[in-house]
């Protein structure tokens, strides 16, 4: 910096150093006056203060040490040099957001229900709420009467004092213009409205396979419940999960850059953002192809289409290595999507050290999935490779609703059907998730326990390594515990009404045994998201105890799952959404109120949508591996999972054939126990250290395939998009990765999943029948859409 400069700001108390301060909305950037210059140091101030453009446009580097050159590594370098601090105190809990916050958790809740039955199961980007709450607030600004507009007239032809009542009621709906926080406040209250979806999966389960009725009074309230209850926990782990500078919930920042773009820049100005609209526009022309008219663009596969025309056990072997365009079909190998609502910015804004974790994950599964099958492990090839179904031992279907009627399990049925059999691949996919969560806890308690501690010591004292937590910390109450005390106790009252009141096959004393578990694993799981991206799916341990306390009884394992898996599951993404309001500077007591009424108003809305959407296509998603619109995979593999282990003293006895089923937790653990004393005596290999090795992420990509992901033509597409945004663009082209990659990817985000909505009900059968596109060779609806061969 050049002596004689001076910096028109203050003194940041948390960095201790001289940052601006936003007197005027549009204030964005440093204000220097050279003192050298008097006629310069004389000029009056415009009042409109036009933002500086960003670096790209032209300017000079700013050389006051801001990081524009910083590559982003560690939870320290996204606070401080990709997240700004900036705070404008604007209003927050407003009429129009409020509406529009209800309006749009109708509408995001509708749309993560619509996925809960496609053939891939996706992380909804909050970017696409956010570039349609953007517009609606624009449009509610400008063309509504503005209370700040009709003030200012007022005061011009000389009003004075208390301004007439007419204007306050005007500005009680219509304020001013329409700011970040209130934008964020619709986004995150749509959020936690979503957060019922995987809850809903117990209702649609019961609903499709078992004859047991069902109630508008059990979903609801079951929903709300998992909810809150989730959200009480999420209170009380804080200090580790939220406050922590480590805790970035990197899949969110997507839509933080996308909100803070939208606000802080304009288009005329910023190259980012003009980039931003370009992306979305191209986007939204594009995605009409793969998503519709031509399905082959997600899952290009050139093995496939040198092997179209193979016939017999040679087409059975190909497809089970290179297939890959529907659920099930085989592993994908070399098989490319160029479809985003399936690659999607969750993936390429995960950090490098997943992608690393994940790739090395996918290369382990397919090479342990082929071993299984043809070496017929677990009889795997009397089976399909790859199947998310119980089969009887020939490889057919299992009855599971003759087996198991109303929910409870027929003896005499299941001595004729006899025990069922899984999927050789099924079955080490379920090894490895229980692996997965023996890694899991051993890993947090031996490599992070210390650093917990200390999170809550400092807490407890006061002082905070996150700038953005400190800077709340000083400017806005905190919401106090004891009101997340509250929420655990009323969601505990309305879990036990359920359970005691409504025919769902779950005891009281399971009731409780299930939230204690949830209790336990939560912060582990959440932990773990925090720091890297994604977590580890807790669901067979929730089912693996359920299977023992609540015996041939699927239905009541299902339950059991939902209020100790869900409840993780829903703290983990509550906690991500405070995480967001700490980035954005939403005051925490407003993101309390707001993110429980979002929970609330979900469990009636996800009720409904998901009422018309098994209605609507029943048989689809009960019996078949679905089409390119709708899948019940996820339904199907979720019952398995359930029923096979209701059935846990038949299937996974010792001396049975998936004995080692369980015991993965054990030898999950045990490798976490041995990477612990091995890091203790080799800390570092040349500049690498051995505590970055992540067990529990491993471990459970290992697994992936067959139970998370069978639909694998997209895996390949999530490698190379990781890989190049996380290493290339972040190592090698930092301001790019720090100006664009959000914002470009979240704008890929907002157009594609446009697109699906609109899709979804012209076309797909969620608001009427559905309407296929003609078959033709880019669309191959008879049989692989990669083109595959189909054995016969």
């Amino acid at each position: 910096m050049p002596p004689n400069t001076v910096i028109v700001g203050s003194l940041n108390s948390v960095e201790g150093k001289i940052v601006d301060v936003p007197t005027h909305q549009a204030i964005d950037e440093k204000i220097r006056i050279a003192a050298e210059d008097p006629a310069r140091s004389k000029e009056v101030v415009p009042a409109e203060i036009t933002a500086a453009a960003p670096q790209y446009d032209g300017e000079e580097p700013k050389k006051d040490g801001d990081g524009e050159d910083v590559i982003i590594i560690t939870g320290a370098d996204a606070a401080k040099h990709l997240l700004p601090l900036r705070d404008d105190h604007e209003p927050v809990l407003t009429a129009r957001s409020i509406f529009l916050a209800t309006v749009l958790s109708a509408f995001q809740a509708v749309m993560y229900q619509i996925y809960m039955f496609k053939p891939t199961t996706i992380t909804i980007s909050g970017t696409f709420i956010v570039l349609i709450s953007y517009f609606v607030g624009k449009a509610w600004a400008a063309f509504l009467p503005r209370g700040d507009r009709l003030e200012a007239r007022w005061r011009a032809k000389g009003g004075q004092g208390k301004i007439p009542k007419y204007i306050s009621l005007i500005s009680f709906f219509n304020h001013g213009p329409w700011n970040l926080k209130e934008h964020a406040i619709c986004s995150i209250t749509a959020t936690s409205a979503s957060q019922a979806a995987p809850s809903i999966q117990v209702f649609a389960a019961q609903d499709l396979f078992y004859d047991l009725p069902l109630s508008a009074t059990t979903v609801i309230l079951s929903t709300i419940s998992i909810g809150l209850f989730g959200y009480g926990l999420c209170g009380i782990i804080r200090p580790i999960v939220v406050w922590h500078v480590d805790a970035v919930y990197w899949s969110v920042l997507p839509t933080i850059k996308t909100l803070q773009g939208l606000h802080w820049q304009d288009v005329k100005n910023s190259k980012p953002l003009r980039f931003f609209w370009y992306s979305f526009i191209g986007m939204f022309a594009y995605e009409w192809l793969p998503a519709y008219i031509w399905p082959w663009l997600n899952s290009v596969s050139i093995p496939c289409l040198a092997s179209m025309h193979a016939t017999g056990d040679k087409a059975a072997v190909l497809t089970n290595i290179f297939g890959g365009s529907i659920n099930n079909e085989g592993l994908g190998l070399f098989t490319v999507s160029l479809d985003w609502q399936y690659i999607t910015s969750f993936q390429t804004s995960l950090p490098l050290k997943l992608q690393a974790h994940q790739a090395a994950g996918f290369f382990f599964c397919f090479i342990a999935m082929i071993g299984i099958y043809y070496t017929n492990a677990w009889d795997a090839m009397s089976q399909p490779f790859m199947s998310t179904r119980l089969r009887t031992e020939d490889g057919s279907a299992y009855p599971i609703t003759k087996v198991f009627s109303g929910g409870v399990l027929d003896q005499e049925a299941f001595a004729t059907y006899g025990i069922p059999s899984l999927a050789g691949s099924f079955a080490y996919a379920m090894f490895m998730a229980n692996a997965a969560i023996g890694a899991l806890v051993a890993h947090c308690i031996l490599f992070w326990g210390g650093d917990v501690v200390r999170s809550y010591k400092s807490a407890r004292q006061g002082r905070y390594d996150d700038l953005h937590h400190a800077h709340m910390a000083k400017h806005y109450k905190e919401t106090p515990w004891w009101w997340y005390v509250i929420v655990l106790v009323v969601s505990f009252v309305l879990g036990l009404v359920v359970v005691v009141k409504e025919n769902v096959t779950l005891s009281a004393w399971a009731y409780v045994v299930a939230l204690i578990l949830g209790t336990i694993i939560a912060p582990f799981s959440t932990l773990l998201y925090s720091r890297y991206g994604n977590g580890i799916a807790t669901n067979n341990l929730s089912k693996m105890l359920g299977g023992l306390l609540v015996p041939e009884r699927p239905i009541g394992n299902m339950y059991f799952a939902a209020w100790s898996h869900n409840v993780i599951n829903d703290c983990v993404q509550l906690c991500q959404d405070l995480k967001m309001g700490e980035y954005l500077k939403i005051p925490p007591r407003i993101m309390f109120l707001t993110q429980i009424y979002g929970t609330i108003l979900g469990g009636f809305i996800n009720y409904a949508v998901m009422i018309s959407i098994v209605n609507g296509n029943r048989e689809l998603l009960a019996d078949s591996d679905g089409n390119s619109s709708w899948s019940g995979a996820t339904m199907q593999s979720y019952n398995t999972n359930a029923t096979s282990w209701a059935l846990a003293k038949y299937l996974y006895r010792a001396g049975g054939k998936y004995e080692m089923v369980p015991i993965g937790i054990g030898i999950g653990a045990g490798i976490v126990v041995v990477h612990r004393v091995f890091a203790y005596f080799v800390p570092k290999i040349r500049n690498f250290s051995t505590s970055e090795i992540n067990f529990p992420q491993f471990i459970q990509y290992a697994g992936y395939i067959p139970y998370n992901q069978s639909q694998t033509c997209v895996l390949f597409s999530w490698v190379i998009g990781g890989f190049y945004v996380q290493y290339y663009l972040r190592n090698y082209r930092p301001r790019i990765f720090k100006d664009y990659m959000y914002l470009v990817t979240g704008a890929f985000d907002g157009a594609s999943l446009s697109v699906l909505f609109i899709l979804s009900f012209a076309v797909f059968g969620a608001g009427g029948p559905s309407i296929p596109f003609p078959t033709w060779w880019g669309n191959n609806a008879d049989g692989n859409y990669d083109l595959c061969p189909t054995a016969e």
